[in-house]
């Protein structure tokens, strides 16, 4: 198989598809791997340590999609790219496409077999391309709150651990998966006091185990929302319905009744967000203000740590790149959780929670 990396091109982002390590196992099974120059920048990752990986650089983009079979991306393709899409070219990359219709349309019309890493599951129903990255952006959620927080960036002014004598800030998680427990972790480790929402019985029990008298864990019912999100400081929408778009649980009307100058950290803006208010940002310009409330909806946070994105995601997507790599489209004949990340083949949605938010011809 011909695997192509182009140089990703989202503003800010500053991951890659294969890290050196990656390449070097594909090419040692006779794989014939093609890096665009430069695209491991941003991970320390020369033109020369692919070259030693025995990967082939090229000069442009459009070079490696037009050699390549398979293409192994980490953000969802831009309309730059998804035009150079062909019938025969695999894809495989987060996609996102649920909140998507531009990039969904994109792909149909270009043929080819688009596979997401985030709606590929394991043997226990988790998501286990979509961990590591989940992981990462729900420890920088509170990195990230916590500096708006301050009243330059215009947060309430407020030091998330507090110092003895003061208040700590109250930090409201909603979601109690992945991305919760890990914002959780790092809430609690910078002093906040933490309160985790969801609607599972069990999975609450399982975060009172881990976390013990650290965490508050309430069930999340529109009254128990409502209460906690006036009182928070900081309010981290880790909300996720695999491929679909997420639920908006926070509405405009209760920004007023919140406090002046807290901050919405939205996890969840890959699916389209968990507030209402939410619309998706850049690192360049990663917030803005409504009623008073910073909003963070920055659409590709793990972005902004790419040596440790990149490889936690390596580690996750080697496995199913080889597979893809050795047998083709026929590799999700034979394992049913690669299958489930089929998201578009020969031009029509294959995944029916992307069909349930556009319809089969969005």
């Amino acid at each position: 198989m011909i695997i192509g990396v182009p140089k990703e091109i989202k503003v800010k982002e500053a991951r890659v598809g294969l890290v050196p390590s990656s390449v070097s196992e594909l090419t040692r099974r006779g794989h014939e791997v093609l890096v665009q120059t430069g695209a491991g920048q941003g991970i320390g990752a020369s033109d020369a340590d692919y070259e030693a990986a025995g990967a082939k650089i090229l000069p442009d983009a459009q070079s490696v999609f037009s050699q390549a079979k398979m293409i192994v991306k980490v953000k969802e393709p831009q309309p730059s790219e998804w035009v150079q899409l062909r019938p025969d070219h695999i894809l495989f990359t987060y996609l996102h496409l649920a909140a998507d219709a531009a990039q969904t349309r994109g792909l149909m019309e270009s043929g080819c077999t688009a596979i997401a890493y985030e709606t590929i599951t394991d043997a226990s129903g988790g998501l286990p391309l979509l961990a590591p990255m989940s992981e990462v952006a729900g420890r920088l959620s509170v990195i990230e709150g916590a500096a708006h927080l301050k009243a330059n960036a215009g947060g309430r002014g407020m030091l998330i651990s507090g110092v003895p004598g003061t208040e700590p800030a109250e930090v409201v998680i909603i979601g109690g998966g992945v991305v919760g427990v890990n914002a959780a972790k790092m809430a609690v480790g910078m002093g906040a006091r933490v309160t985790i929402l969801d609607k599972s019985l069990p999975r609450l029990r399982y975060l009172s185990d881990i976390f013990g008298p650290s965490v508050t864990t309430r069930y999340s019912s529109a009254d128990v929302l409502d209460n906690c999100v006036r009182k928070a400081d900081m309010v981290v929408g880790a909300v996720l319905i695999p491929g679909a778009s997420a639920p908006r649980l926070v509405s405009k009307a209760m920004l007023s009744e919140m406090k002046q100058g807290a901050v919405l950290v939205d996890v969840a803006i890959d699916q389209g967000g968990c507030f209402e208010t939410s619309k998706a940002t850049t690192h360049d310009e990663p917030t803005y203000i409504v009623d008073g409330i910073v909003h963070y909806c920055v659409a590709n946070m793990p972005g902004s740590v790419p040596r440790t994105s990149s490889e936690a995601l390596n580690n996750a997507t080697l496995p199913f790149t080889l597979a893809l790599a050795e047998k083709g489209v026929a590799a999700l004949d034979d394992d049913p959780h690669l299958a489930n990340g089929l998201n578009v083949k020969d031009g029509q949605i294959r995944y029916q929670a992307v069909i349930d938010a556009l319809g089969e011809n969005p």
